[in-house]
C-alpha cells in the first residue's frame, strides 16, 4: 500500500469508528507505520472528518514534516510502534466501554475467543496521567512490549496491528469484550482456561 492508498484508508476507518459510535467529538487518535515515516491524525481534528491531504507527516525520526501538527499524543503512538516492529498502526480511542473498564480495575478478562486473538493474554492498566503529558511513555512503552493493547487510567484503550484495518478491527473487538466484562459484573461468567488462551495464540497470535 502506498501513502496516499494509506491516508485514503485512515479516512474511511476514523470516519467508521466515529459513525458507530467508537469516537466522539475530537477524542481519540491514529497512526500508520510508512516505509520512511509515520502518518498521523491531527491535533484536535475528528477522526469522522479527516482529509487525506492535511493528515501529519512524520519522518522515520518522529520529527513532523508534513500536514497539519500531529496530535500531542505523538509519544503514545511512538511507545507503541518502537516496541512492536511487527506493529503497522495504532488505534487510541475514548470508547465508552472500554473506558469504562478503565475507570475500575482495568480488568477485561478472557470471555471470548476472539478478544484473545485480537487484543492478547493481558491488557496492562497504565496508571493515570493527564491526557498529553508525555511522561507516560515509557510506561507504554515497557508494557506494549509484551502486549497488544493497554488501557489508559481513566483515559480509555490504546491497541496495535499488523496493518491499520487489524488494529481498528482489534479496537472494536476489545471494546465488545469490555462491554461483556461490564455486563457480566457481579455474575460468575465461564472464562477460557489458560489452555484455550494458549493455544488460540499459538495458532493465531
Amino acid at each position: 500500500m502506498n501513502e496516499q492508498q494509506a491516508r485514503e484508508e485512515l479516512v474511511a476507518l476514523g470516519a467508521s469508528l466515529f459513525q458507530r459510535g467508537f469516537s466522539v467529538g475530537s477524542a481519540g487518535n491514529i497512526s500508520v507505520r510508512l516505509t520512511d515515516g509515520y502518518l498521523m491524525t491531527p491535533t484536535n481534528s475528528s477522526l469522522g472528518r479527516l482529509d487525506a491531504a492535511r493528515i501529519s507527516r512524520l519522518d522515520a525520526n518522529w520529527a513532523h514534516v508534513g500536514g497539519d501538527k500531529p496530535t500531542k499524543e505523538v509519544f503514545l503512538h511512538r511507545a507503541f510502534l518502537t516496541a512492536r516492529p511487527d506493529a503497522g498502526a495504532v488505534v487510541h480511542l475514548h470508547s465508552t466501554y472500554a473506558t469504562a473498564i478503565s475507570c475500575l480495575d482495568g480488568v477485561i478478562p478472557p470471555l471470548t475467543p476472539y478478544f484473545v486473538m485480537r487484543a492478547g493474554r493481558e491488557i496492562p492498566l497504565i496508571p493515570y496521567y493527564r491526557p498529553g503529558d508525555a511522561a507516560m511513555e515509557p510506561a507504554i512503552h515497557a508494557a506494549a512490549r509484551r502486549a497488544k493493547a493497554v488501557l489508559l487510567a481513566n483515559h480509555g484503550p490504546v491497541i496495535c496491528g499488523p496493518t491499520l484495518t487489524d488494529a481498528v478491527n482489534a479496537a472494536e473487538e476489545l471494546e465488545e469484550a469490555a462491554k461483556l466484562a461490564l455486563l457480566l459484573q457481579g455474575r460468575n461468567p465461564r472464562l477460557l482456561t489458560p489452555g484455550q488462551v494458549d493455544d488460540l495464540l499459538q495458532t493465531f497470535g
